[in-house]
């Protein structure tokens, strides 16, 4: 008689506990336990709990390869859920076997769980493990599915395939299923005090391991509902018209102020501070240093002498490398939009700016079109203090623009849906990368789900605030993705393209390339474990299915993005994975978790314009400042916004966090601690400059970054 120790760990979560039967069968080289049930006196498998069974076999096992789950129904009661964190499993001799699992188990099932220990398809030979690895991926192809969601557009995931396992009782939503909707089947609903109508299936139908855990649901509609409430109270989410004084603005979040969103309603109407946006506001990816101007931008230098003052000329700027351009060209075709009944405008501005001798960013000129005339003045900083400050609000809400659509919303949560979907649909969990990347996919597929169903939805909340709307926003991803290369994915290459290295004060590219490159020595470290050389990695098939879906599905098979399409070499595999890995997490903070502290004063980032752009100068006062700005209620739905995607919910994981053990071999274990380490001292880097700046720059302070796109 052999007798096998097992430890099973419930995980923490609210209602992970179960009180179905569950069994357990334990497959080894030499021959299977017969299935046992796993009880004893008490409740058995309680939030948080960690129990030990016995399971005796007739004889020893060898070395164990797959450990089944079988979960079945308790007496009565109706099923549970489960969240099973890993099972240890002591052999007769004392060999210890890790079976990590994280995951939800729904239903009357059964799973198989392999060892910890990663093994890429090339490192198994036995039939057995070959065909768990080819089901398992089976599988999952079948509950994740591709589905267009535009033309243009990355692929997404297919919810209504969970629909449909629900409708086919393979997973048993009830009562007690976390999220379970037993009540008004009616698709579209509103939340109490919310401005967006939300499609409630698609938010509850998801398969249990990438919904949002209770706490983190929970969080997000406490931060919502509150505030929305407290404005539609005041009847803010439903005035039309302008605004009367600009003041009047500053009350609309009275309660939310931030340091950051205090200093830019006090600064930003002035041109450094303007200029300190393109490097450290939200949208930090705009500006490309110039050799020479463009022939669609004239330019001269006696427009521009007055603010290069004595002693320097345009060209000598151009030369030293100085003069910087922000090239709006995307917006120039882009559908508009009504809001409350009005047609509202859009410009496709260029805006040059010059790095003055006190290491200052500033606005030289704008042009608020692609085509020079007499009709598309060039705006200077000399003229008249109303016109010059309406030229920069048009930048101002291009910058909105661009950033929501592209910067923010398709280069991280859109592409970051997609390398969710690839490492679900063709790694399976034995396999290391998949085990590299599952914490920087947590939660990406149903916060774009949500999105989905809330904003960029027909008549959500994109429809309500933005002068393109809808539409405008299918043209501006679909033309922004037919124009995304690979460069501008990876940071170091970025930055070297758009020559902004030498510029100075550009905490976004400091703090980034830092990260970068932690994340770099991390995976080159895990990738070099698990492949020794180029063979390792071009034989690896699930390797190159997974690189080959994320070409075809993410970049749509555009070969002139130089996106790979195959992977050959460790080197490639490490660039891809660290620029996978630092745009589901650090960039995604950057670029998403100030857009309160810089948007919350609204003529900061106008959502819309309700006037033309201006064709003459001289013209621009106060009222007609007011009433080119976003009526009240569109000012205040989009800030709503702005709120709740800032304020990252609970049930948090910082960059660098992995709270669940899927590598069980020490080396990976010592490549994470190393790992978390340097993030440790970066933090210690960043926060000790920032005490020396009038405005510290927080958003890629590694405890503040996620692991993933979750919000």
């Amino acid at each position: 008689m052999a007798v096998y120790c097992v430890r099973v760990t419930t995980g923490s979560y609210l209602m992970a506990g179960t009180l179905d039967n569950i069994f357990v069968t334990l497959v080894g080289t030499c021959g299977e336990s017969p299935k046992q049930r796993l009880d004893r006196l008490g409740r058995d498998f309680a939030p948080g709990s960690v129990q030990k069974y016995k399971v005796r076999c007739s004889a020893e096992l060898g070395e164990l390869l797959l450990l089944r789950l079988h979960k079945e129904r308790y007496a009565f009661l109706s099923t549970d859920s489960w969240y099973c964190s890993r099972i240890r499993v002591t052999a007769p001799d004392g060999t210890l076997s890790h079976f990590p699992c994280y995951q939800w188990i729904e239903g009357y099932c059964t799973i198989e769980l392999r060892p910890g220990t990663a093994r890429t398809i090339c490192q198994d030979s036995l039939p057995l493990l070959l065909d768990h690895r080819k089901r398992e991926l089976q599988d999952r192809q079948e509950c994740y599915r591709w589905k267009v969601y535009a033309p243009g557009f990355p692929g997404i995931i297919d919810v209504s395939s969970f629909e449909e396992m629900e409708s086919d009782k393979k997973f048993a939503l009830t009562k007690t299923t976390p999220y379970a909707d037993q009540g008004n089947s009616s698709r579209n609903r509103y939340l109490p005090g919310f401005p967006m109508k939300i499609d409630i299936p698609s938010l509850l139908y998801m398969e249990p391991n990438i919904r949002y855990s209770a706490t983190k649901t929970t969080s997000l509609l406490f931060n919502a509902i509150p505030t929305s409430l407290g404005m539609k109270l005041r009847g803010l989410l439903d005035r039309k018209g302008s605004w009367k004084r600009l003041g009047d603005i500053r009350n609309i979040l009275r309660c939310h102020k931030t340091v950051t969103s205090e200093y830019v309603t006090e600064h930003w109407r002035e041109d450094h501070f303007f200029g300190y946006q393109y490097l450290n506001g939200v949208n930090p990816v705009m500006l490309h240093c110039l050799s020479s101007l463009p022939s669609k931008l004239p330019v001269t230098h006696d427009m521009v002498a007055p603010v290069l003052g004595p002693g320097t000329c345009l060209q000598t700027e151009l030369e030293k490398g100085n003069i910087f351009l922000a090239d709006y060209w995307i917006l120039a075709e882009v559908p508009v939009h009504c809001l409350n009944g009005r047609t509202q405008y859009v410009a496709a501005p260029l805006c040059l700016l010059w790095l003055n001798p006190q290491g200052a960013l500033v606005p030289l000129a704008i042009q608020l079109s692609q085509t020079p005339g007499p009709n598309s003045p060039i705006f200077l900083p000399t003229d008249s203090d109303w016109d010059w400050l309406l030229a920069k609000t048009w930048v101002r809400n291009s910058e909105f623009l661009v950033h929501e659509n592209n910067t923010h919303f398709l280069c991280t949560h859109l592409l970051c849906e997609a390398f969710a979907m690839a490492t679900l649909r063709q790694l399976p969990l034995c396999h290391p990368i998949y085990k590299l990347l599952l914490p920087h996919t947590r939660y990406t597929l149903q916060v774009n789900t949500i999105a989905r169903a809330t904003l960029l939805n027909p008549e959500g909340l994109v429809d309500k605030v933005t002068s393109i709307g809808r539409q405008g926003l299918l043209y501006l991803m679909s033309t922004g993705l037919a124009h995304f290369t690979y460069t501008n994915f990876c940071l170091p290459d970025s930055l070297r393209a758009r020559g902004v290295l030498a510029i100075p004060n550009y905490h976004y590219r400091d703090d980034g390339l830092k990260i970068w490159v932690a994340i770099e020595s991390f995976v080159s470290e895990v990738v070099g474990y698990y492949y020794p050389g180029d063979t390792s990695v071009q034989q690896d098939s699930e390797l190159q299915a997974w690189v080959g879906e994320i070409f075809a599905q993410a970049f749509l098979g555009r070969e002139s993005s130089g996106f790979p399409r195959r992977l050959c070499s460790p080197g490639e595999l490490v660039k891809f994975l660290t620029a996978i890995i630092f745009n589901c997490s650090a960039q995604h903070a950057a670029v998403n978790s100030g857009q309160h502290d810089f948007g919350v004063w609204m003529p900061n980032a106008p959502s819309s314009m309700r006037q033309p752009p201006p064709q003459t100068k001289g013209t621009t006062t106060l009222k007609s400042y007011l009433d080119t700005l976003p009526e009240v209620n569109t000012t205040c739905n989009n800030i709503l916004l702005f709120w709740l995607v800032s304020q990252e919910p609970k049930d948090q994981r910082p960059l660098g966090t992995y709270p669940d053990e899927h590598f069980t071999e020490d080396a990976p274990r010592r490549s994470i601690a190393a790992f978390q380490n340097r993030l440790a001292q970066i933090s210690r880097d960043i926060r000790e400059r920032n005490r020396g700046l009038e405005l510290p720059y927080a958003y890629l302070d590694p405890p503040l970054i996620e692991n993933s796109v979750s919000i």
